[in-house]
């Protein structure tokens, strides 16, 4: 999930799923706001011609969605749409026929059963992924159990905890509260822990803990059934953490991978949360971002990103085209530098408008070889974008409060520039202080 950052929890969740922000009617496109918002948007010549549609989907598991989210899984779409030279539908309506293919840019990653049913079957489908079982789009697969008798959701795979073990921090799932208790004896020898409820997002559904006293009070205040339904990860505490996004997407034959860092902000109700990345992108996949000079802190998070993503060979069924992996590089409790993965968001999330306005550079210019772009989110009245911004919202989220929200691409980079290496530095620094 893009936006990972670490922080409390202040409320235990219900063991029942929230339900969902009101949406728009079915057949109809995403209102750009539910509050006065002021909306610029950028135009772009196709550079494909499809007689096909793309339309934003709302998952049956998926979450929760604030207005300003909404409004921006809508821009994606579009984005997506003038790409594709297609034409932009709006909601999905499986009740209409729509002319040609249908892209699918999903608010979740979709669980096999329903990706089959839309008649998503490859990578080029949708803006997004497929994973076989619902647990395995959550951060839940990133460690391993307790011991083979311990409880597992079914279609579990012990083999990709074990392929994984080595790029993520220590640390353990478990999906009962003896379970729990135990990891968290296990992992409070070396320091303080981390446990996070798998369904949360946007950096909450946190909480550290430095005794089993601490353990013991967060699991009293923790319903027992979400636990067994969805998990809990357990897992070491890291301090002077930076987290870094590693990044991959695919629309039709183009690709671009990134590395990024994301930024911390302050909410309307004064909780840090995830304010937006900073990405510096690379025409083609993983052997291209290998390739960028990087340093090499950034080159490891990128080759544990890849072993995480290719590790999921074990969960057969899975595709995807759009992934951002947040791994936490920090000291954890005996004081030892550690870098891992924390989870993946295999959806469109906080960085998917820089993603894009960095792919529309690499379409147009042919000889671009890195785009810089940032996606960022300001809480608060009286903020103004940057006079180069796209901004895609800017009012009064019912739910969130005033918030503004936009992409700007800040460089661009030809490998037959004059001083390519020193001016890829200079935004390398400039990402570092994002």
């Amino acid at each position: 999930m893009d936006g990972n950052l670490l922080v409390e929890l202040r409320h235990p969740p219900a063991a029942a799923a929230p339900s969902r922000p009101s949406r728009p009617p079915t057949g109809t496109a995403l209102a750009k706001s539910d509050a006065p918002a002021k909306i610029r948007t950028s135009c772009l010549e196709p550079w494909t011609n499809s007689d096909g549609v793309v339309v934003v989907y709302s998952s049956r598991l998926g979450g929760p969605m604030y207005a300003h989210e909404q409004v921006t899984l809508s821009i994606v779409a579009e984005a997506i749409a003038q790409i594709k030279g297609a034409k932009f539908a709006g909601l999905y309506d499986s009740a209409k026929r729509y002319p040609g293919n249908v892209f699918f840019v999903p608010d979740d990653t979709l669980v096999l059963d329903e990706a089959s049913c839309l008649g998503i079957r490859r990578p080029t489908d949708l803006f997004g992924a497929v994973v076989p079982y619902p647990f395995a789009k959550t951060k839940a697969i990133t460690h391993q159990l307790l011991d083979p008798r311990a409880d597992r959701p079914e279609g579990w795979s012990s083999a990709y905890a074990e392929l994984v073990q080595d790029v993520v921090l220590p640390g353990y799932t478990v999906f009962s509260v003896d379970d729990a208790r135990t990891a968290a004896g296990r992992l409070l020898g070396s320091g303080p822990i981390r446990i996070k409820e798998p369904l949360a997002a946007g950096g909450a559904g946190h909480a550290v803990a430095t005794t089993i006293a601490e353990v013991e009070a967060f699991l009293e205040a923790f319903p027992e059934a979400a636990i067994a339904a969805h998990g809990l990860v357990v897992e070491s505490n890291l301090r002077d953490v930076t987290t870094v996004s590693i990044g991959q997407i695919t629309v039709d034959d183009m690709t671009i991978a990134y590395h990024g860092k994301q930024r911390v902000a302050t909410n309307n109700a004064g909780c840090r949360v995830y304010g937006g990345s900073a990405l510096v992108c690379v025409r083609g996949g993983w052997e291209a971002l290998a390739r960028l000079p990087m340093p090499g802190a950034i080159c490891l998070a990128a080759s544990q990103a890849k072993l995480y993503e290719d590790a999921m060979r074990e969960y057969p069924g899975f595709i995807v085209s759009r992934r951002n992996y947040d791994v936490a590089q920090g000291l954890d409790g005996k004081g030892r530098r550690r870098s891992g993965v924390l989870e993946a968001s295999w959806r469109s999330g906080g960085a998917s408008t820089a993603e894009l306005a960095a792919l529309r550079e690499f379409v147009r210019d042919p000889t671009l070889h890195v785009v810089e772009a940032c996606a960022v989110k300001l809480f608060g009245k009286g903020h103004e974008a940057p006079r180069n911004a796209v901004v895609h919202y800017r009012g009064d989220d019912p739910e969130d409060g005033p918030i503004t929200r936009y992409t700007m691409v800040t460089g661009k980079l030809k490998r037959n520039d004059a001083g390519y290496g020193t001016r890829h530095a200079a935004m390398l620094e400039a990402r570092l202080v994002f």
